[in-house]
């Protein structure tokens, strides 16, 4: 029974070898190419899915040299970009086969993501219930205008030109009246507080007098 079947299967591979002979080999080489920037793509994947998925791989420079067989499929992929394949044609007259592979960019669109800053329903009615709203514009006004804002706010700024030149002004105002009340009191005679000290010493004079 057993070499019944051991001959059956010696027969189906002697069969399946005759009806797909093994290919010419040939080496395939290229350059991975982005058509729309006109540069390499670097480490690109290379899968022969022909000769049970060997994978190949290009360099940084995109430039990829490995052995292959006449007919077998060639699939180039990389991150970022489509996939491509190739077929090496049969019959070739060398034994090299080069070409310029062109991988457009894919553009991936991922769903939206919502990021929550709560780990849990709790949380979020916690923070929710402590929360402190910002004021707006209105109140902003209200208390920029307010009578301790302002008091703090004169106390802070300087003054400005208008406001030294009338303090200015109230000074040297202020000294001329100082001035001429001085030189008006200066005479004894014309001074109405002297002549009431000098009448009360001479009433205070007469009294002792009569005494």
């Amino acid at each position: 029974m057993r070499i019944g079947l051991l001959v059956l299967l010696l027969f189906i591979s002697a069969v399946g070898f005759a009806q797909n002979p093994d290919k010419k080999l040939v080496q395939f080489s290229g350059v991975v190419m982005n058509p729309d920037s006109n540069t390499v793509v670097p480490y690109v994947n290379i899968t022969n899915v022909t000769r049970h998925n060997q994978v190949f791989s290009a360099n940084y420079k995109g430039y990829f040299s490995f052995v292959a067989h006449e007919g077998d499929t060639l699939v180039f992929s990389a991150i970022g970009y489509k996939h491509d394949g190739i077929i090496i044609p049969a019959n070739i007259s060398d034994s090299k086969y080069t070409v310029i592979v062109k991988l457009k960019q894919e553009i991936i669109n991922l769903p939206t993501v919502q990021v929550y800053p709560w780990a849990s329903a709790d949380e979020f009615k916690k923070e929710f219930l402590t929360m402190k709203f910002a004021d707006d514009d209105l109140e902003i006004a209200k208390k920029n205008v307010s009578r301790e804002k302002l008091s703090a706010l004169a106390m802070a700024l300087a003054r400005d030109g208008q406001e030294m030149q009338g303090y200015n002004f109230q000074n040297n105002h202020n000294a001329l009246v100082n001035k001429n009340i001085n030189q008006k009191f200066a005479n004894p005679l014309l001074n109405p507080f002297a002549w009431a000290a000098f009448l009360q010493q001479i009433t205070q004079g007469d009294k002792s007098r009569d005494k």
